[in-house]
């Protein structure tokens, strides 16, 4: 795995060709992607200080690129866009950007912005790569899951359910929120599909020990608490 400063995600041939000579003049390495399913193939086999993220990108948007990272990575994210809709700011930064900037951008700002946005993730301790609640953990490193010791499989969205739910411990999430975080903005299927995915991961992971960590809470949505059984 190779160790860059910077992944940069733009795909404006002429901001791009800008962007790497100030880069490579302050002699920070760099990958560069040009659409967003470019950008998760970099990010998934490299490790990034800071990534440079445009919103407007081709074949996976820079909002769904920002929310698949931040599944994995607290990394730090500068979102560019040349949009100037409050909503669109909001939007980036619920998802978890670090910051926001609006094209045309100066570019002394932008380099300021990137050497605050390093120096916040080289200070940051190590995201834990351990997610815990009473007898059940997460390994979000090998994406093992333990529950009083015995190893737990599960599938793909069961796991990123079950993560979602671990990381958010304690606090109540609508359907809503747990179907955008784990299905997707773009998801327009059976909203029923939660339901279904929670039973899976309550007859894993609760009814098999006794527990009832995943909790029902009527007319809005799942929280995720020590089990009081």
């Amino acid at each position: 795995m190779n160790i860059k400063d910077i992944l940069l995600v733009e795909d404006d041939k002429s901001i791009v060709r800008i962007l790497e000579l100030e880069l490579n003049h302050e002699n920070y390495t760099f990958d560069t992607a040009m659409d967003g399913k470019r950008a998760l193939e970099y990010f998934q086999n490299n490790q990034y200080n800071l990534v440079i993220l445009d919103i407007m990108l081709p074949e996976i948007s820079g909002m769904e690129v920002c929310r698949q990272i931040r599944k994995t990575s607290n990394i730090p994210i500068i979102m560019l866009t040349a949009r100037h809709e409050i909503s669109d700011k909001v939007t980036g930064l619920d998802l978890g950007a670090d910051d926001y900037v609006t094209k045309p951008f100066e570019m002394e700002e932008l380099l300021a912005r990137i050497r605050a946005g390093i120096r916040k993730g080289l200070s940051r301790s190590d995201e834990s790569k351990l997610l815990v609640l009473g007898d059940l953990s997460i390994n979000l490193l090998n994406r093992e899951v333990l529950k009083q010791g015995t190893r737990i499989d599960l599938t793909k969205t069961e796991f990123e359910l079950l993560k979602y739910l671990l990381f958010n411990k304690g606090l109540v999430l609508t359907r809503d929120q747990i179907l955008n975080q784990v299905w997707g903005f773009d998801f327009y299927g059976d909203t029923n599909v939660l339901d279904v995915y929670i039973r899976y991961l309550r007859n894993k992971i609760d009814y098999p020990f006794k527990s009832n960590s995943i909790q029902t809470v009527r007319g809005v949505g799942y929280t995720m608490k020590e089990s009081s059984i």
